[in-house]
């Protein structure tokens, strides 16, 4: 393994897109009152499960 150097590295062109700046968009989802509720995702099931084994 060799030393540092003493003289510095030029600057290098980052990558295509690097440094495009992005905006968060925020898209809205009306849902229906009347739809049912949606499956929790597997941490939550997870998790309730192990809830309930603990309380017995």
């Amino acid at each position: 393994m060799t030393g540092p150097s003493s003289t510095p590295r030029g600057e290098h062109t980052p990558r295509p897109g690097a440094t495009w700046e992005q905006r968060q968009v925020r898209v809205e989802q009306l849902v229906d009152d009347t739809a049912p509720d949606p499956r929790p995702n597997r941490a939550t099931r997870r998790a309730l499960a192990h809830a309930a084994r603990r309380k017995k």
